[in-house]
C-alpha cells in the first residue's frame, strides 16, 4: 500500500503520533506522556518500523530520533519528505548547528535537542500540528479561491495550502515553507527580519545559531525563483532580514 493514500486525521479518532527511537525508556517516558495528553501513540524502534507503520496507518505526525541502528536518521528524513511529506519533528541528542541545519534542510518542520523537557516538546508537537492542520487536503475544483494570492505566475491557496506553479504544476511545500511563503505574500516590499519572522511563525524568538529562516528562504529560492544563485523573489538586506520584492496580487 503506498504511503501516500492516507490524508490528515479528520477530527474522527485522536490525532496519532509516530515517535520512532530506538532506546525504549525514552519511547516509554515519551509515550506514556503524549497519551496522558490525549494523543495516540505508536512506537518504532528503526526505520523498517517506520515504513511498515505508515504503509498500513495514517499517522498525523512522526517524532523522529537521528541515532536509530542500521539507518542515518537524516536518510529517513528525506524519505519522509519524499514519500509522506506528512509533519516530521527530529528529537536528537545531535545538538550541533550544522545538524539543525541539515535536518531542516531536508524537509523537517522542527528540531528538539535531547535532553528536552516533556512539556516543551508537547509544546512543538501543538505548534507544528496547528501549522500542519489541512497541509494536504482534497485538491480544489477549478477556479479561484478568494483568498488565492498570485506572484510571478504562481498562485497560493490559503485554504487549501496548495501552491501552483506556472505550468500548473503543483509544486510541494513542508509546513514551514508555506507558512514562510504566506507571511512575505502578505507583507510584500517589506524588510522583516529573522526575529519577525520566527515570533510569527513559531512564537519564539530567533536564536543567536538559529538558522532555520535562512535554511528555508534557501529551499523557498530553489522551489520558485528563476535562478536560486541569483534570487530574485527574496532580496537579502544586510544586517536587517529578508524582503519578498514581487507584486502580489489577491484573486
Amino acid at each position: 500500500m503506498s504511503v501516500e493514500s492516507f490524508e490528515s486525521a479528520n477530527g474522527s479518532r485522536p490525532t496519532r503520533l509516530l515517535v520512532v527511537e530506538d532506546d525504549p525508556e525514552i519511547s516509554t517516558l515519551v509515550n506514556r506522556y503524549l497519551t496522558s495528553q490525549g494523543f495516540e501513540v505508536i512506537v518504532a524502534a528503526n526505520g523498517t518500523m517506520l515504513r511498515n507503520t505508515l504503509a498500513v496507518t495514517a499517522v498525523d505526525l512522526v517524532l523522529l530520533d537521528l541515532g536509530l541502528p542500521g539507518e542515518d536518521g537524516f536518510a529517513l528524513t528525506r524519505y519522509l519528505h519524499e514519500h509522506w511529506q506528512g509533519p516530521v519533528i527530529i528529537v536528537s541528542g545531535r545538538g550541533e548547528s550544522i545538524d539543525r541545519v541539515v535536518g531542516l534542510e531536508l524537509g523537517a518542520d522542527d528540531y528538539v535537542t535531547k535532553p528536552f523537557e516533556l512539556r516543551e516538546l508537547l509544546a512543538r508537537i501543538r505548534s507544528v500540528l496547528r501549522r500542519s492542520a489541512g497541509r494536504a487536503p482534497p485538491k480544489a475544483p477549478p477556479g479561484d479561491s478568494p483568498s488565492a494570492l498570485h506572484f510571478a505566475g504562481y498562485r497560493l491557496d490559503p485554504g487549501s495550502r496548495l501552491l501552483t506553479g506556472p505550468e500548473g504544476q503543483e509544486v510541494p511545500l513542508t509546513t514551514g515553507e508555506f507558512d514562510l511563503l504566506q507571511l512575505f505574500l502578505d507583507h510584500p516590499n517589506r524588510v522583516l527580519s529573522r526575529n519577525d519572522i520566527m515570533t510569527h511563525i513559531h512564537g519564539r524568538d530567533a536564536g543567536p545559531y538559529d538558522r532555520a529562516i535562512d535554511v528555508q528562504i534557501s529551499r523557498l529560492r530553489r522551489k520558485i525563483d528563476a535562478d536560486p544563485t541569483r534570487p530574485a523573489l527574496f532580496k537579502s538586506i544586510r544586517g536587517a532580514g529578508y524582503m519578498f520584492t514581487e507584486r502580489v496580487k489577491r484573486a
